[in-house]
C-alpha cells in the first residue's frame, strides 16, 4: 500500500510572472523539483517556465545560475 503524500495545495498552485522576485524556501515534504539545499534562502528572479516548474535565476558570488524549481519551494518577495 502506497502512503499518500500531503502536499500544501495552495503553494503548489502559486503562479509567478517572468521577472518577479522570489525567495527559495525548500519544503522537505515535497521531494520533486527541490533545489539543492545550498540554495535555501536565496532570492532570485523568475526567468521562465518549464513544464510545472519555474526557471529561477540566482547569483552565487559573481556567477549567474539557473535553477529549475517547483512552486512548492518558492515564495513571493514583497
Amino acid at each position: 500500500m502506497k502512503v499518500r503524500e500531503r502536499r500544501p495545495i495552495t503553494r503548489a498552485l502559486q503562479e509567478f510572472e517572468i521577472g518577479e522576485k522570489v525567495c527559495i524556501d525548500i519544503d522537505p515534504s515535497v521531494h520533486e523539483g527541490m533545489p539543492h539545499p545550498r540554495y535555501q534562502g536565496f532570492t532570485g528572479e523568475i526567468e521562465g517556465k518549464q513544464g510545472n516548474a519555474y526557471k529561477v535565476g540566482v547569483y552565487v558570488g559573481s556567477k549567474h545560475k539557473t535553477l529549475i524549481v517547483f512552486p512548492e519551494h518558492l515564495r513571493k518577495v514583497v
